[in-house]
Parts: C-alpha cells; sequence; structure tokens
C-alpha cells in the first residue's frame, strides 16, 4: 500500500469528485451505500450536515466509526434495512452495487430518494472481450502513469471479481429503472451514474 503527499489515491477514489460533484445545493441528509470505511461518507460531510453510511462489512464499519467524525454508520443490509422512504437529498455509492443485485440496489436508491434529490453511483462492470480490449489497454497506460504520481491505496473492503454485470448490461439497467440519468464509462474502469429524481 502506498500513499503519496498523504493523499490517497486508486482508481475508485479517483471519481470521488463526480459524486461530490452532484451533490444538490441544500442538501440536508446524504446516505452512502457500501461506505466501507467512510472515505467518500467524510468527504460528504463536508457538505451536507447529516451523513449516514451503511456496509455489511463489520471490519469496515469499525474502522469508518474509529475516526470519531459525525457521520451515522450502520452495519446493515442497505437493501433491508429500514430507512425511511424519500428520507434522503443524495444518496452516494462507490464500488459498491456489483456486490449486491444491480437492479434491486438501485431501485432502492431511487426509493429512498426524495423528490428533487440525487443518486450518484460510481461502479465496477465486466468488460466484454476482444470488444472492450482498446479500452481496457488505454486504461493500463493511464492507471500506471497516475499509480507513478500518486502511489496505489488498497482498500480493506472485501472484494467481488468479475462483477457480475457488463458495461452495456448496466447501461440499460439504469436507463429502464432510472429514466433520463447520465451514465458514463470512464477510462480506469469505471462508470458512473448521475440521476436527478422527478418532483412529483
Amino acid at each position: 500500500m502506498t500513499v503519496k503527499n498523504g493523499r490517497r489515491w486508486n482508481n475508485t477514489i479517483h471519481y470521488h469528485p463526480r459524486i461530490l460533484g452532484a451533490v444538490p445545493d441544500g442538501a440536508q441528509r446524504a446516505l452512502d451505500v457500501g461506505c466501507g470505511e467512510g472515505m467518500l461518507a467524510r468527504e460528504l460531510r463536508q457538505a451536507v450536515p447529516h451523513v449516514t453510511g451503511i456496509d455489511l462489512d463489520a471490519a469496515g464499519i469499525d474502522l469508518g466509526r474509529a475516526y470519531r467524525d459525525d457521520v451515522d454508520y450502520i452495519l446493515g443490509d442497505f437493501v433491508s434495512h429500514p430507512f425511511e422512504p424519500a428520507s434522503f437529498d443524495v444518496i452516494a455509492s462507490v464500488a459498491a452495487l456489483h456486490h449486491m443485485d444491480g437492479a434491486t440496489g438501485l431501485a432502492r436508491m431511487r426509493d429512498l430518494l426524495r423528490p428533487g434529490g440525487v443518486l450518484a453511483v460510481v461502479g465496477l462492470a465486466r468488460n466484454t472481450l476482444p470488444k472492450d480490449l482498446p479500452h481496457i489497454l488505454a486504461g493500463v497506460a493511464v492507471g500506471a502513469v497516475h499509480r507513478a504520481v500518486k502511489g496505489l491505496w488498497h482498500h480493506p473492503s472485501p472484494i467481488v471479481w468479475p462483477p457480475p454485470v457488463t458495461y452495456p448490461e448496466m447501461r440499460a439497467m439504469a436507463a429502464e429503472i432510472l429514466p433520463g440519468s447520465q451514465h458514463r464509462r470512464h477510462l480506469l474502469w469505471r462508470y458512473s451514474i448521475i440521476w436527478r429524481k422527478p418532483q412529483g
């Protein structure tokens, strides 16, 4: 594990700004789905007064609570935890959706978001060969440069590999469950989904 200049970096953290930039003005309550040890939750707390992080990994939750910040960490299953419907202004998730049934996870996030709220996801999907080979090779080259400059932080959370859903399947799933969402495939083997829940 290498951290340079006191800052963590990996392929997922690289896209945290995409999530943080989607936080709507005036957001009061945020949910970090699959929060792990809470890095994103703590970043969200800089913009949102009330942040909840939930994860099934007890070790990760313990690490998050050790920071003694004012993020509310919950050890539990996001899909079944008794959150109130439409109770969050922003729901964020990084590298967690592939740990659950994707359609179920997206639908649950949609239902927990208040009208006008924003859902922001950075996730992993499965490459399809040989079609995705140019994308893979480009990611290898760019990732190597980033690691040389920034180091590489290995998160302590459980790993699911390979992701169960391909990039086209995830794009189609998002379009069906979150009509009007912005789905983008990124160079460093990630995709993002940004969606604002319609009013009314």
